[in-house]
């Protein structure tokens, strides 16, 4: 018998919501990937921006004291070697696995050993950790919500010890079966997973950060290629009282006929929709802006829209303070990320604005 069955049989309001949320969330997704597939020059600078806050703000759900900016930086000086701080640990480790999330998604299966890797890639420069990385915990523990000035909360009891290998098996085969059935709507059975895992909470440490990760993993293999641009981690940082409730609202009945996940799920589902606009609003800053691009370079652009066609003679004389050959790379660098375009060869070679600008 399938005992997830039960909780996801929601009241007749909640599943109208829920329904409204998926289909917005689904008719963005459809959107999004269209622009996914045009290798749109904004994307690579929104997944920078969207990486930094992702690394930021779910370090500093569980305790991190980094803000973005010292992210940034870190990431652009990082030296393995040179990690002293457990903080900077953390952001390296979160960031590595994040990257592989990114580049490999479409060949990393739900299994109980893909997730044990994840999770010591997640820990592998963390000093404390070294011990029960990439293993299932040996202690009990417990969900601690962490507060400015270092107080902690308990939320909720997890699941005991020697129960997580089978809870954790039964999660993973029922997730897997779900996707391949499509019965049931793959943000329902993600938002599911995710509560499930956090209940069971199957490591020593690391539990809430791994969460995170893994709802982008799944999300990506669902096609909600969107997850890569705009940080949901972020929204949860901004939400992390409401987020915590809707956890504890399905937890204080755990395992009993009442267990309610409405909440959760509906929390779930409402901040993703939140994400679509957060990224629409993103991409259309970008799209009128062209923030990709440094001043000097936003400067070229728009000279060239007012004056184009021009040659490389032209835009030299407008700008005699910038070194020709910094144009040059200027405009090899703007060509290439398809913001202009060339016609015409050698010395008659010209400049204009791409179609799309």
């Amino acid at each position: 018998m399938d005992k997830y069955l039960n909780k996801l049989n929601f009241d007749f309001l909640t599943n109208q919501k829920v329904l409204n949320l998926v289909a917005k969330i689904d008719l963005y997704k459809g959107k999004w990937n269209i622009i996914e597939r045009q290798e749109n020059i904004y994307l690579k600078e929104l997944r920078r921006i969207a990486t930094i806050e992702s690394i930021g703000s779910s370090t500093r759900i569980e305790g991190g004291t980094l803000t973005d900016k010292e992210i940034e930086e870190l990431l652009a000086n990082v030296k393995i070697t040179e990690l002293k701080t457990r903080d900077e640990q953390e952001v390296i480790g979160y960031y590595d696995t994040l990257e592989i999330i990114y580049e490999n998604f479409d060949n990393i299966r739900l299994t109980e050993n893909y997730i044990k890797q994840l999770h010591q890639n997640l820990l592998r420069h963390s000093d404390k950790d070294t011990r029960h990385r990439g293993q299932y915990k040996s202690l009990s523990n417990k969900v601690v919500a962490n507060y400015p000035g270092g107080i902690q909360k308990v939320i909720f009891n997890t699941t005991d010890v020697h129960l997580v290998e089978s809870e954790m098996n039964y999660l993973i085969n029922w997730t897997n079966e779900q996707f391949d059935k499509k019965e049931i709507h793959p943000l329902i059975v993600i938002s599911h997973f995710v509560y499930e895992f956090l209940s069971i909470h199957p490591f020593q440490d690391g539990n809430g950060r791994l969460s995170r990760l893994l709802t982008t993993l799944l999300l990506l293999q669902n096609e909600y290629l969107f997850i890569q641009y705009v940080s949901f981690e972020n929204l949860i940082e901004k939400s992390k009282k409401e987020y915590y409730q809707d956890l504890m609202e399905g937890q204080k009945n755990r395992n009993k006929e009442n267990e309610n996940i409405s909440k959760w799920t509906l929390f779930f589902l409402d901040k993703l929709n939140e994400l679509t606009q957060k990224l629409d609003a993103k991409y259309d800053v970008f799209k009128t802006k062209g923030g990709y691009l440094n001043e000097r370079q936003k400067e070229l652009k728009e000279y060239l829209k007012k004056n184009q066609p021009l040659k490389i003679s032209d835009i030299a004389k407008r700008f005699k303070k910038i070194n020709i050959n910094t144009i040059k790379k200027d405009l090899q660098y703007m060509k290439r990320e398809k913001v202009i375009k060339t016609i015409g060869k050698g010395k008659g070679t010209v400049y204009v604005m791409n179609d799309n600008e």
